[in-house]
């Protein structure tokens, strides 16, 4: 996760998104065919700048350490970690439990991780447009990319 100052976006515009509230996906979404990998995220309504995009939320989010991921069955960790981020700050690897497991990366993503010292959020880097794919940077918070435990 990264620090709003980083985003670019100025405070009001931050304020705005976390008016909205709530948890998981905050915008209306749907799930098609991704030019950049397999399955993609797309926006379903125009999302301005500064909107909460995504919320974590431990009621519907699993977080399972390295020991745990170790124990499921082969096909059962593939299928988990194809999903999973590991976490900066805590080291547990994260299974969205909502359709947010399929943002894609971008190295200029249309939404920014930030951290708010709960779960972190996703918020619109910029305004997003009905039919666009949502993207996010997973280099600003999946520490087994940062410390190259796979590539892009």
């Amino acid at each position: 996760m990264i620090h709003s100052e980083r985003l670019g976006l100025c405070n009001d515009e931050l304020e705005r998104g976390f008016e909205r509230g709530g948890k998981l996906l905050l915008v209306k979404t749907k799930l098609a065919p991704s030019k950049i990998d397999g399955i993609g995220l797309f926006a379903a309504e125009r999302i301005e700048a500064g909107t909460v995009v995504w919320r974590g939320n431990d009621s519907i989010d699993i977080r399972l350490s390295a020991e745990q991921l170790e124990e499921l069955s082969p096909a059962s960790r593939e299928q988990i970690s194809k999903y999973t981020y590991r976490e900066q700050n805590t080291g547990m690897y994260v299974l969205c439990g909502d359709d947010a497991r399929f943002f894609n990366h971008s190295t200029e993503p249309n939404c920014m991780d930030v951290c708010d010292c709960e779960n972190g959020v996703t918020i619109a880097a910029r305004e997003i447009l009905e039919g666009e794919e949502l993207t996010c940077d997973y280099s600003l918070f999946d520490q087994d990319l940062i410390e190259g435990k796979y590539q892009i």
